[in-house]
């Protein structure tokens, strides 16, 4: 029996379920994750991208030699997109009683081992509804297209009832129409427009604006020093605290463009967004994408 969850930070060794644990080591709403590559050229470029390449080789190796499959994901973005991956590669490829899900709306990295004993009855066979959505999701993160994501938003999707929420908040990291901000980069400066914090405190601020937390420190860090390092800063970093700059609250306020103002290169799955246009703006009032 094989285990697949999100991280190493899930517990499942302690649970005594017995099996083999597989971390899905792969942050998939951070950088390219385009269409038209096999799933080996793709394992090589995300490893390029993360410098580990060679787990994720072993990863795939692993998932590929069995039969008897559990997946273990939560609600949020950084698990659906993972969750997606592993039902359109599995799609045709094991028997269906030996596949089989649990998907919970709750923090698996913060339960023990005996409470996540508790949530092996829940699971169950993964059904053709589920295999099919997931291949249609994942062909639209993958597009270079995201209007795609907005098209399948737009359908019911019973069959993975976490996947929309966590749709939408990975197209709420396009830029704003109001003001070019990705949600994560205004909430930043939301966190820093009164007061300066450190690292560690901005991480804390960013994850309490979130419905359904998803981001690591990793990968806020990233965003965190794009914001120091552009060419107009619009935060600066002095003994271990950050603050806003004039330039960072005029951004916040819409009175400037992020994207105009200090351009862009960012991969959000298969879209590449780069220059100082964004061809996508996020409407947070309307809800949805819309080309500018």
């Amino acid at each position: 029996m094989l285990h697949v969850t999100n991280g190493t930070s899930v517990s499942l060794g302690e649970t005594g379920l017995g099996g083999e644990v597989l971390a899905w080591i792969d942050v998939l709403h951070e950088g390219p994750v385009p269409a038209g590559l096999t799933d080996e050229e793709l394992g090589r470029l995300r490893g390029l991208f993360l410098g580990s390449e060679a787990a994720l080789v072993e990863r795939d190796r692993i998932l590929a030699s069995h039969d008897d499959v559990t997946l273990w994901f939560e609600h949020d973005l950084y698990d659906q997109l993972q969750l997606i991956q592993i039902l359109e590669r599995l799609k045709g490829s094991r028997p269906r009683a030996g596949l089989t899900l649990i998907c919970v709306e709750r923090y698996l990295g913060m339960l023990s081992g005996a409470e996540l004993a508790q949530l092996w009855p829940l699971r169950r066979p993964v059904e053709d509804a589920e295999l099919e959505l997931a291949a249609d999701a994942w062909a639209a993160f993958r597009s270079p297209d995201p209007m795609d994501v907005e098209a399948l938003r737009a359908t019911a999707m019973p069959a993975l009832p976490f996947l929309g929420d966590a749709l939408r908040r990975h197209l709420q990291q396009f830029p704003a129409v109001e003001n070019g901000l990705s949600r994560t980069e205004r909430q930043i400066l939301e966190a820093l427009e009164n007061r300066q914090l450190s690292f560690r405190a901005l991480f804390a601020a960013d994850r309490e604006r979130e419905e359904r937390i998803f981001m690591g420190d990793t990968s806020l860090m990233r965003y965190v020093d794009g914001l120091c390092s552009c060419r107009s800063p619009l935060i600066r970093e002095e003994g271990g605290e950050y603050w806003i700059t004039d330039t960072g609250r005029e951004v916040l306020a819409g009175r400037a463009d992020q994207v105009r103002l200090n351009g862009i290169n960012r991969w959000l799955g298969g879209v590449h967004l780069v220059g100082n246009e964004a061809l996508w703006r996020w409407d947070e009032r309307a809800g949805g994408l819309r080309r500018s």
